[in-house]
């Protein structure tokens, strides 16, 4: 991702065309960022995050980073100066209802006009907080591979998410065994390989669904042997159904 320069890190909310992005930037402070609508992804150097509206990534400061849209998507940023997490890398994080309308209001079009009270906004902002610190990590981060051999296998897999061929199949095509594969995983990918392509096809879906496609059609498209197969690992990843995601 080629570095780019340093952008104020606001509080406020903007809306961003299906398929528009911002190119990539940094903060000099820490950023939570949200989409009330939509579906956003946070690529770094070192992966990439895509995330419904039941998760808010949060963005340490210094990372380089860029933001690109699924659907018509609104952006809800908000900037601190403080850590109050303690997180050094950029996290997905839960966002229960109440820290939704949270976000929602902290960042409204009135509160970036100045018309909240201060002190009534260094509150919100406080309770916001800690319904933050109460959020637990979401695994819906997928990491960069280095190894060129391993980089081509996941290359082969973004560009088909459904390639339903084994890890030793994919080896013979990129020179490389099924162990060796293995191996490269755990180290720089910090999981295994199947983990990964369950990550890949979460993310693919994610997409599709912004987009407006079925959940049948979705499940088919990202290689799950069912939709209720797909239902079930949805489930699971973001804590409610992709049919909920699409209402």
């Amino acid at each position: 991702m080629p570095e780019t320069r340093q952008r104020p890190a606001t509080t406020g909310h903007r809306p961003i065309e299906a398929g528009g992005g911002i190119e990539a930037h940094w903060h000099d402070r820490h950023q939570i960022v949200y989409a009330g609508r939509g579906v956003l992804s946070v690529t770094t150097d070192a992966g990439r995050w895509v995330v419904p509206g039941t998760l808010a990534i949060w963005i340490p400061a210094g990372t380089l980073h860029q933001h690109r849209a699924y659907g018509e998507t609104t952006l809800h940023t908000v900037g601190l100066q403080q850590n109050p997490l303690k997180l050094d890398t950029p996290s997905a994080l839960g966002v229960s209802p109440l820290l939704r309308e949270l976000i929602l209001t902290y960042t409204s079009a009135e509160a970036e006009a100045g018309g909240a009270d201060p002190a009534e906004r260094g509150r919100l902002l406080g309770v916001l907080l800690d319904q933050l610190r109460r959020s637990h990590e979401r695994p819906t981060y997928l990491p960069t591979a280095q190894d060129p051999r391993l980089l081509a296998v996941c290359e082969l897999l973004t560009a088909e998410p459904a390639d339903g061929r084994t890890l030793t199949e994919l080896g013979r095509e990129v020179g490389a065994s099924e162990r060796t594969l293995s191996r490269l995983s755990r180290a720089e990918l910090g999981m295994s390989f199947p983990q990964w392509r369950t990550q890949l096809r979460l993310h693919e879906a994610l997409r599709l669904l912004a987009e407006g496609e079925s959940v049948t059609r979705v499940a088919h498209s990202t290689g799950w042997a069912s939709a209720s197969a797909f239902i079930d690992t949805f489930r699971r990843a973001f804590g409610h159904t992709p049919g909920s995601r699409r209402a």
